[in-house]
């Protein structure tokens, strides 16, 4: 019950909270959920046709095989028409489904985000479950890969000048992190947005995550 009730806790922050777009569909990290008091700090900048974004992110863990994530960051986008700054915010919660080991080749994380981006006369609202595998490979030492591939059922609501449209879509994840300097942990990945009517349909980020 005492899980329950947390997990319960958990899941109405994160219905409270706001998640960037760009963490909507952006893992950024691999399938391996924080250690209970574990933390990490990321910066990443993201890049699409007509976006150009910068994010900061912090990963907490108070509970077994459960951590969470609050984003923030500024984006530069195109309109067509006009160009605007817009302020990301936001958070995301995963739980670790299952450890790669004797029963299953791969780690396994399940969760949900859920996105604000907003600016002059814009404002854009994501949301939805999501998946993300992956599977360390060692390079040597205590080096290693992390490939990893995330998928995600995301609703979109964006208003531009007071006319709101809805969209339904799935984003695929494919991305790496490379773990060969002690305390920092690059990644990158490409996103490909299946479905999507608002973005564009290929972006790309880079950044690197420091655990603490």
């Amino acid at each position: 019950m005492k899980r329950i009730a947390f997990l319960m806790v958990l899941v109405a922050g994160l219905a409270c909270s706001a998640a960037a777009g760009a963490q909507v569909f952006g893992q950024y990290t691999p399938a391996d959920v924080l250690a209970v008091n574990a933390r990490a700090f990321g910066a990443y900048a993201d890049f699409s046709e007509n976006t150009a974004g910068l994010m900061a992110q912090l990963r907490l863990s108070f509970y077994p095989n459960v951590d969470f994530g609050f984003q923030g960051g500024l984006s530069r986008l195109d309109l067509g028409g006009s160009t605007k700054t817009t302020l990301r915010l936001g958070s995301d919660l995963r739980i670790g489904v299952t450890r790669a080991g004797e029963r299953s080749p791969v780690d396994v994380a399940a969760g949900g985000a859920l996105g604000v981006e907003t600016s002059d006369n814009y404002t854009s609202l994501r949301l939805g479950p999501s998946v993300v595998a992956s599977r360390a490979l060692p390079l040597g030492g205590d080096a290693a890969i992390v490939p990893y591939v995330g998928a995600m059922l995301c609703f979109a609501n964006v208003s531009v000048d007071g006319e709101s449209e809805t969209d339904f879509s799935a984003p695929v994840r494919l991305g790496g992190e490379l773990r060969a300097i002690p305390g920092v942990r690059i990644t990158a990945e490409f996103q490909l947005r299946l479905g999507d009517d608002f973005d564009d349909d290929v972006a790309f980020a880079a950044g690197a995550n420091l655990p603490f």
